[in-house]
Order: structure tokens, then sequence, then C-alpha cells
């Protein structure tokens, strides 16, 4: 295992495993521990995905989910409803990378699969947490109702939710709300969300709702971005930003390309100039595609002062991101 590296091994043993599973059509037994393998490994990878970034985790998880799937089809009674519990996380979490490497067709693939295995499971939020997830993909596509309407999905009877999953589904339909451009609705999905949080005592479902500092003010920030309220969204970036764990690299580089975006539309090019050049860095570091979007809308921001000489800065800061990096393979 030392010579073949962590990421080889698990590679070639879920290959093996789905092997076997197909080989003998269905499995006699499941072992319950399984469960609890799978689930740790999943906590691990969150953590790792931050250190990481997508690229570096794609492929392990994907053969992962395989395993899962086929352990799933096999298993009996609450074995399976447990491996499908956790096969839905796992399925949500590649659907992340996925996006996150910039491939949303591949995405959305692993968010069918999340929802058919939260129903599976037959817990209420496990499926609330799929229709969020999948409400996600929608907000990177600007698609405001379909936002809005999955997560009101994810809200009926909410009495019956986590916590935790309330707090992820309002904060997403509040990204839909921005997407509409309805500030009031914005703040109160977010304020909701924000007395919730402190009654998450542990992260269940992945949602990074304790483990990212502020989160719910991120979002806010990102909403008010999205609306085009500069002054308020640099105020809360100011805060948010400089706070952030040394873990949270990638999500830094979003965030400072979104303050990048605040600033030029204060009027202070320079300083949307110095923002990109941390993002920028970031985003070559990290391989986000998600932080290399939000550097394009940093383009578009400074096109104002394209032909002056911090336009051309920040061409030079761009540069390094916009090019093409040959054999690039997040699969």
């Amino acid at each position: 295992m030392d010579a073949l590296g962590r990421r080889g091994f698990t590679l070639l043993a879920g290959s093996a495993v789905v092997a076997g599973l197909v080989g003998i059509g269905r499995a006699r037994h499941v072992d319950p521990a399984l469960v609890s393998y799978f689930d740790s490994q999943l906590k691990g990878h969150y953590h790792a995905d931050m250190l990481l970034g997508a690229g570096a985790l794609i492929g392990t998880v994907a053969s992962q989910c395989e395993v899962i799937a086929q352990l799933v089809d096999s298993a009996d009674g609450s074995t399976r409803q447990r491996m499908a519990k956790v096969g839905s996380s796992f399925a949500a979490f590649a659907a992340w990378l996925w996006l996150d490497a910039g491939d949303p067709a591949a995405a959305m693939r692993c968010h069918d699969a999340a929802l058919e295995l939260a129903h599976r499971c037959g817990e209420r939020d496990a499926v609330a947490c799929a229709l969020v997830d999948r409400a996600m993909a929608y907000t990177d596509l600007g698609n405001a109702q379909a936002v809005i309407d999955l997560c009101q999905a994810a809200l009926v009877d909410a009495r019956r939710l986590s916590p935790e999953v309330q707090v992820f589904a309002l904060q997403q339909q509040a990204h839909g709300a921005s997407l509409r451009g309805d500030r009031r609705q914005v703040d109160l999905l977010l304020d909701q969300a924000g007395r919730l949080v402190d009654h998450v005592d542990i992260e269940e479902w992945g949602t990074a709702c304790r483990r990212t500092d502020g989160y719910v003010e991120v979002q806010r920030a990102t909403c008010y971005g999205r609306l085009g309220l500069a002054d308020d969204a640099d105020r809360l970036w100011q805060q948010i930003i400089p706070a952030a764990p040394p873990s949270a690299r990638r999500d830094v580089g979003v965030w400072s390309a979104r303050h990048a975006v605040a600033a030029a539309r204060r009027g202070e090019p320079e300083r949307a100039v110095e923002l990109a050049r941390q993002a920028s860095a970031l985003a070559v570091e990290t391989g986000s595609a998600r932080a290399r979007r939000e550097l394009d809308t940093v383009a578009a921001a400074m096109a104002p002062w394209r032909a002056h000489p911090v336009g051309q800065d920040l061409a030079d800061v761009l540069a390094p991101v916009n090019i093409d990096e040959p054999g690039r393979d997040h699969g």
C-alpha cells in the first residue's frame, strides 16, 4: 500500500469489490460494518477536499460510489437502507466535486443517483438534502425558479427535518431569491437560517454549516453581490475573508473573486485587481473551476477600465488562469 499510494489502493480495491459483486450477481451477505467504513471515508473526503481540491479526489470518490451502489443492491433490510443513506451522501459529494471541476453534466448525473438513493434509504433528511444539492446546481445555471421550487419541496413539513438540513435548504432558497432580485426574501431566509445554525450539534449531512466560519454570512455576502449591493457585500467580505482558516484556501479564492467584483462596482479598480490577484493565485493552486468562473465575473465588472493601465494589470493577473492546461483531466 505504501508503494501504491492510498488513492491507487482505493481505486483498485473498489474495482475488485465491484467486479466481485457483478460476477456473482447478488451477494450472500453485506457486512453492516461496511456502512461505518464508507461513512468514515466520506468524512475524511470532506476534509481532504478542502486541502487538495476536486481533481485529487474525483477518481477515488467515483470508484467508491460504484462500490456502494452495488452493495445497496446486494444488502438486505436495515443494512440496505443504511448503505443507501451513506450512498446518497457520497453521490451528492461526487456531484459537488464535478461542479468544482467544471463538469455540470457529470454533476447532474450524480444528483440523480443521490436522489434515488435518498428515497431508497427512507429518510426525510436524505431526500431533502438531495433536493437542495440539485438546487445548488441550478443556482450555478441561473435557474431561479428551479432553485426555489426544489428548496420549497425540501422544506415541506420542515419541523420533521434536522436543524442542519433546514439551514441548508433555507440558505439555498435565499440564493434562488437573489437570482430573482428579491433582497427582502434573501434576508428573511438567511435570518431564519442563522437562528438555526447554533442548534446544529454535528454535521451529519456534509453541509459545511458548522465547518465554515460565518456560514450564513458567506451566503449573504454572495447573495448581496448577485443583487448588485456592492457596499453591503464589500463590508461582509472584509469581515469573512480575514477570519478564514488556512485550510479554506479554495473557498478564499472564490470569496476573494467575489470581493473583487464588489470593489470594482464600488469604483475601486486598483483594489479589485489586488483582490483578483489573490483569487487568481488560489484558483491556479487549487484547480477550482468555481474560482475560475468567479474570475470571469471580475473581468466583466472591470470592463469600464479595460483600456486603462489598471485594465492591463488585471489582464496580467488573470493570464495564468486563462491559459489552457494541456492534458488536464478532472476524471
